[in-house]
């Protein structure tokens, strides 16, 4: 009976635990990485707030750093024009469908110590990933009709 007992919690520990996409997403998405260019779904000019901290051109070229062992990460804005302080985030890779490997980014800006001053966060698809690029895509309402954002990243 103990041994039945055993058997099925390890069973559901195992359930619970994180799936093979991810953990390999997890290990390609370590290290540095610069965000190379935003682009819109429709043509025109846009007056958008990212993360609700800057301007698009405050972030293009921003530099970013994810540390997936703890979950954390930060970038700077390097555009002459912007604060180029350190900011921090936590995030999650939550996969949608095991069977396509869909998944979402979760991000979820900080203060240094891992604390959110807002309890608020951002989700991403995660479009694209490989050695050298990933792409993020973020989905709003605009007047209406989805407007689609692409974040296009290159690895340092």
């Amino acid at each position: 009976m103990k041994r039945i007992i055993l058997f099925l919690f390890t069973v559901s520990l195992m359930s619970c635990g994180v799936s093979k996409t991810v953990k390999e997403s997890k290990k390609v998405i370590k290290g540095n990485w610069v965000l190379s260019s935003i682009d819109y779904s429709q043509a025109g000019t846009y007056n958008v707030t990212l993360l609700n901290d800057a301007s698009k051109a405050c972030f293009e070229y921003s530099k970013w750093q994810f540390i997936p062992n703890n979950s954390t990460g930060t970038y700077t804005l390097t555009n002459g024009s912007c604060s180029d302080e350190v900011r921090h985030f936590i995030f999650t890779i939550q996969e949608i469908d095991e069977s396509t490997g869909l998944y979402d980014f979760l991000l979820k800006p900080t203060n240094p110590k891992g604390k959110s001053e807002t309890n608020q966060g951002f989700r991403f698809k995660l479009a694209a990933l490989s050695d050298v690029a990933m792409q993020w895509q973020q989905t709003v309402s605009l007047n209406g009709t989805p407007f689609v954002i692409t974040m296009n990243f290159t690895k340092q």
